[in-house]
């Protein structure tokens, strides 16, 4: 099945809008949430060793610094759809962007440990808003054919966003003469890293007020004129609009504001069949590791004998292979489809994994890895990286903004997301731990995992290509 043969669908509407550039803008300023959860997710990759220096702890309360603004991103994921459906979806935009400056602003000047976590929890909490809010919002204003690659605007701003902050922290660093807590204006160099970040904040405050309300949200509220008018923004100029609204409406009159309950099935607290695909996608995505190549990556490279500038430029240089692989991926979605994509990529992860693990099992000669298991080893992560951005980094985005019917869509989206920041924070939380225990033994583990998404996909996902939203149920 192709993206290319499909009979029009349902109100009379094109395949192909014409205002397709301002569809782009409007997808683009949405998905810069995604830029502020990559920029968030790697900025304190550049902050770790001066965090630990600085307030002299261990690893596992480092972890737990590092890691804590996960908790605030799954619960910011519980809440949104809930008040995206009282609020809109723009004003939770906007939340999220203020609540994000005012974490970035007190993460570069905490007066302890302890507040800096705090600030942490609050940045997480604006991100997890903003992680379901994002992918939800794209899929309500895309035309159904290019729906998947629209949706890939979610993932590629996230892993902009990571390249941005690795590139930012690269340039502090060396203006503080390679020392993390070198001093810049009288700031250490970690705190301008964590303080640049009330930049990208503003930009999505701004951008929220530059794009309409989702259609689906002003039908809900009876603002069906303004509808129309964004209806006719995004679709195509001959559109039967009336006809459009009406065939929403009647996908709305089945069903009533998601909530939790929504979810449960028949077995009591079982979620319904779908939601627990859902958090599959999002558990899986995240157990196989990919956020300890973006979390600690500079550590883990100064651990086996690079030193901190070449351990931050590998950094940024995975980074770019992010944006090589998120391209392809938005390249193909729409063509292949995504199950296709997420087999690709689980089967060239569990491999580039396990090369990883064999590699961190050689024993260190004067602090570093052998030569050939050295190379292995910066190979294997690249290669890993690129795996999962061409599939698994951007299809669980896309899969997660089409894949539940209309009534429950935005309760589901939100209990996935906050799966996966759960998983996320697990993952982040432990690797230092496991880490110290036995490094090719954790590598080993998220293989294994990898090697489990293939059955899962297999037999629980459905592809969605070419479906328009009211089509899943």
């Amino acid at each position: 099945m192709t993206s290319t043969a499909q009979a029009p669908p349902p109100g009379g509407r094109a395949a192909h809008p014409d205002h397709l550039g301002h569809v782009i803008f409007i997808t683009a300023a949405a998905a810069m949430g995604g830029f502020l959860f990559g920029y968030d997710s790697s900025v304190i990759n550049g902050a770790v060793e001066a965090i630990r220096s600085r307030y002299d702890i261990g690893s596992a309360a480092l972890a737990q610094v590092i890691a804590i603004a996960l908790i605030g991103c799954a619960i910011g994921a519980a809440t949104a759809g809930r008040i995206a459906d009282r609020i809109g979806r723009i004003r939770c935009m906007q939340i999220s962007a203020v609540l994000f400056t005012i974490s970035a602003v007190g993460s570069a000047l905490p007066f302890n440990i302890y507040d800096l976590a705090v600030w942490r929890v609050i940045g997480g909490f604006a991100i997890g808003m903003a992680s379901v809010i994002g992918p939800a919002y794209i899929a309500e204003v895309s035309p159904a054919a290019y729906r998947g690659r629209l949706g890939s605007f979610q993932q590629a701003a996230i892993v902009v966003g990571i390249a941005v902050s690795q590139l930012v922290n690269y340039g502090i660093l060396q203006l503080a003469d390679g020392d993390q807590r070198g001093k810049l204006l009288g700031l250490e160099a970690w705190q301008w890293m964590l303080g640049v970040m009330v930049v990208p904040a503003l930009l999505y405050g701004l951008l929220s007020l530059a794009i309409p309300e989702s259609p689906r949200f002003l039908i809900s509220v009876g603002r069906v004129d303004r509808a129309k008018e964004v209806l006719a923004e995004v679709e195509s100029k001959g559109v039967d609009l009336d006809a459009r609204v009406a065939e929403i409406q009647h996908a709305m009159r089945r069903e009533h504001k998601s909530t939790f309950k929504d979810l449960l099935g028949g077995g009591g607290f079982l979620f319904l069949p779908i939601v627990w695909v859902g958090i599959g996608l999002s558990v899986f995505q995240q157990l196989v590791g990919i956020n300890v190549a973006f979390y600690y990556s500079a550590t883990l490279w100064q651990s086996v004998g690079i030193d901190p500038s070449s351990s931050f430029f590998y950094s940024f240089t995975t980074s770019i292979v992010n944006i090589i692989g998120t391209v392809i991926a938005m390249v193909l979605v729409d063509r292949v489809g995504r199950k296709p994509l997420a087999l690709t990529g689980s089967l060239g992860m569990a491999a580039a994994l396990a090369c990883e693990a064999w590699a961190f099992s050689a024993k260190l000669v004067d602090g570093k890895l052998p030569s050939t298991e050295g190379t292995v080893a910066l190979i294997a992560a690249h290669v890993f990286v690129l795996f999962f951005a061409l599939s698994w980094g951007v299809i669980v985005w896309v899969f997660l903004g089409e894949m539940f019917p209309n009534k429950i869509r935005a309760a589901a989206l939100g209990v996935a997301a906050s799966a996966q920041w759960i998983a996320n924070w697990a993952i982040t939380a432990s690797f230092p731990s496991l880490a110290d225990w036995n490094l090719s033994g954790t590598y080993v583990i998220y293989a294994c995992f990898a090697a489990l998404s293939v059955p899962f996909v297999l037999l629980f996902v459905k592809e969605t290509k070419g479906k328009t939203l009211e089509e899943m149920g």
